[in-house]
């Protein structure tokens, strides 16, 4: 009697093992709430850039994770509030797009770990200790934007060899931005240019800094990327070649839109590689010991296109150089 009383339990044993998994208690499925500061249409490559990273290491939408896109469209003061709604949903990481959107982030939480996709001077605003030790709950990428403009002017002046005076557009409304300036202009001294400042607080503002940096001989121009001029990063290509402004950019993707040259790391490297910040934090890791990481490999993408269209000749020693030409 015992025997079989035995076997009947081994048996009920084996049988549970084989159950289907759904039978079993279900995995925890993952969410991630991504805050962007720009719009849908500006960022969709990008965001694709980083389903493919996730996908790359065993995460698919609806299966073990989902994702909840959260888009300022480009009007900063909705960031906090989009923010907040993210953190009512408790979410297990917030992953930004710039510093703003971390910053804003921080502000409704200090537990809910924060991943920044392409932050500026993550450091100079506080929004983490030290590269090497975040410190708090807030880690990620950078896009050294602010480090790379001497080497933007630099590009420029191989460009239009007798350039005396750039005009920087900029986002005045972005906090972070000013920084920006303030490093692109140290930077114009050395170099000898003299640096003249287009600011703009929104799309209404454009013509009017075109306008400008026309009726004040502007030799060339300089676009600093944020929220505002991403989501028009086409309307300022359009005024630039109206101007006939060779322009600088820090994005291919104004390039690729009609824009003259970029120089910068690649954006949709930037997003597929934050992939791997999620991945280690949803494993376990804490932000607070993942080194915030410094892009390593820069694109110098040209148009000749936009080249011929405002009578420019691009030398041929930087054409060699170029990652990426477009005819």
């Amino acid at each position: 009697m015992k025997k079989k009383i035995t076997l009947l339990t081994l048996c009920a044993m084996l049988f549970a093992l084989c159950l289907p998994a759904s039978a079993q208690q279900a995995p925890k499925m993952a969410r991630i709430g991504f805050l962007i500061a720009g719009s849908p249409s500006s960022f969709s490559n990008n965001i694709e850039a980083f389903r493919q990273g996730l996908r790359e290491l065993g995460y698919v939408e609806g299966k073990n994770i989902t994702i909840e896109y959260r888009y300022a469209e480009g009007k900063l003061d909705l960031l906090p509030g989009l923010a907040a709604e993210l953190v009512r949903l408790k979410v297990d990481i917030i992953v930004t797009q710039s510093t703003l959107d971390a910053y804003a982030a921080r502000q409704s939480t200090s537990t809910i770990p924060i991943v920044m996709t392409a932050s500026g001077d993550a450091v100079g605003t506080g929004l983490v200790a030290s590269l090497a030790r975040p410190g708090g709950n807030i880690t990620g990428l950078t896009s050294l934007s602010r480090e790379l403009s001497g080497k933007r002017l630099e590009l420029l002046k191989e460009v239009v060899p007798r350039l005396s005076r750039v005009a920087v557009l900029w986002n005045a409304a972005n906090p972070d931005k000013a920084r920006d300036v303030e490093e692109t202009q140290a930077q114009a001294r050395t170099l000898g240019l003299e640096l003249q400042s287009l600011e703009i607080r929104g799309p209404n503002d454009f013509d009017g800094a075109f306008q400008t940096a026309t009726r004040k001989r502007a030799g060339a121009l300089l676009t600093l990327a944020d929220s505002l001029t991403i989501t028009h990063q086409s309307r300022i290509v359009d005024l630039a070649a109206k101007s006939r402004l060779p322009a600088m950019h820090e994005q291919r993707e104004f390039v690729e839109a009609g824009g003259l040259i970029a120089y910068g790391p690649s954006l949709l490297g930037l997003f597929r590689h934050v992939a791997t910040y999620v991945d280690k934090i949803l494993r376990g890791a804490k932000p607070a010991d993942l080194p915030v990481e410094q892009p390593t490999q820069f694109e110098l993408v040209i148009n000749l296109k936009t080249a011929k269209n405002i009578g420019l000749t691009i030398p041929p020693e930087l054409l060699v150089r170029a990652t990426k030409v477009i005819k």
